[in-house]
């Protein structure tokens, strides 16, 4: 962005586009999905803002959701031991990887280090929870902001923000759970296509630390919270049933995304097609197309609608306070999110598959971390693995 926008096109100035990446990494959802959406924003206003935000996401979703149709031609054990079984240790070695890097930056003094321990803890017990990640943000942001000696407020009072601007982010929320919910209780035919876009909205409303955060809670949705016996109760002498993924082929689409020029935020097209596959090839491309929409628009209201109030809201120290807090929650429940991904992979077992998964895990982590080789060829090497061994 520095040397497209600011070098060579002179869009915006290099300051703008610090003040735009500070900003976009305050608010929850894609940070560099919002980043480039202000850049077209500035630019020439809302429209242009839309069509940057549209034509960035486009070739990942596209891509991804086209993935959800070749995984049906394959069975789950064809995956498991095909030319994909070692995507799935992949996926958490890159997990692994954006976790450990971002201890360094997150975790620095005593109440982040207590932060962070608690996250784990809390996210290994209640994972299948769906209250458990949002719960701990709020609980982060609030604990930091306990004490003003680390960040003090600056002289000089803020004005009121006025808060109005992003009704339309809190209206879209509300009006999701509320028609998700009715449309569980009542068992409706379309149950599964309002669940999917209040899931996918409520991941983009709440994921703070990007696609390395969205892909946990998306396992939790989607392939462990299916399974728990509260879930299963609930739903029991229902036409229509809770949304699930089969667990290699949601560590196949997480694995495969890192191939795929563009944000991570791009799986929600994969899981949207694949939570809606067994209705038709219609719906399918439907699930596609409202998830798609579904994960990026809280991003996109989010960044246009906060951005005129920035300027005063970055005057307040309980943001950064609370910022403070809620990456610490993240490293949290990334570090959660590899171990409890961990036990899905055959790791002990007596088997040279099981060797080569932890060689996997440990070698996504040093070709990411010490060699800087691009994701694309890690996941190249991966599928050559799978279909060697």
């Amino acid at each position: 962005m520095m040397k497209t926008f600011v070098k060579q096109r002179r869009d915006i100035t290099e300051d703008e586009l610090m003040e735009y990446n500070a900003f976009c990494q305050l608010l929850p959802g894609a940070s560099s999905t919002q980043v480039l959406t202000l850049v077209g924003y500035k630019r020439g206003g809302i429209i242009l803002g839309l069509l940057t935000l549209l034509i960035w996401i486009f070739p990942a979703c596209f891509l991804m959701g086209a993935f959800s149709f070749v995984l049906q031609y394959m069975d789950d054990e064809n995956i498991r031991n095909g030319i994909f079984k070692f995507i799935q240790p992949m996926a958490v070695g890159f997990l692994a990887y954006a976790a450990s890097i971002s201890v360094r930056f997150a975790i620095h003094n005593t109440i982040t280090k207590v932060i962070l321990a608690v996250s784990i803890i809390a996210t290994l017990l209640l994972f299948k929870t769906p209250w458990i990640f949002p719960g701990l943000i709020v609980l982060g942001g609030f604990v930091t902001n306990l004490s003003d000696k680390r960040i003090p407020q600056t002289p000089g009072s803020p004005k009121v923000i006025k808060w109005g601007n992003i009704g339309m982010f809190g209206i879209v929320f509300l009006l999701a759970g509320i028609f998700s919910e009715v449309a569980r209780k009542n068992d409706w035919q379309t149950r599964t296509q309002f669940n999917l876009f209040e899931n996918t909205y409520r991941f983009g409303s709440l994921v703070f630390g990007g696609g390395q955060v969205l892909i946990p809670m998306m396992y939790e949705q989607y392939v462990a919270r299916p399974q728990s016996k509260v879930v299963q109760e609930k739903n029991q002498g229902k036409s229509q049933s809770v949304i699930s993924i089969p667990r290699e082929e949601f560590y196949t689409g997480a694995g495969i995304v890192r191939a795929i020029p563009g944000p991570v935020f791009s799986i929600a097209s994969f899981t949207g097609g694949m939570a809606l596959r067994d209705k038709g090839t219609g719906w399918q491309i439907a699930g596609c197309l409202i998830a798609s929409i579904a994960i990026f628009m809280p991003s996109a209201l989010l960044v246009i609608f906060f951005f005129p109030i920035w300027s005063n809201l970055k005057k307040y120290a309980v943001v950064y306070r609370a910022l403070e807090g809620i990456n610490a929650v993240v490293v949290g429940i990334m570090i959660a999110s590899t171990l409890y991904m961990m036990k899905d992979i055959s790791l002990t077992e007596f088997r040279t598959v099981s060797a080569l998964n932890i060689g996997v895990i440990i070698g996504t982590w040093i070709l990411l971390g010490v060699k800087k080789i691009p994701s694309p060829f890690i996941v190249l090497l991966c599928l050559v693995l799978g279909w060697l061994f």
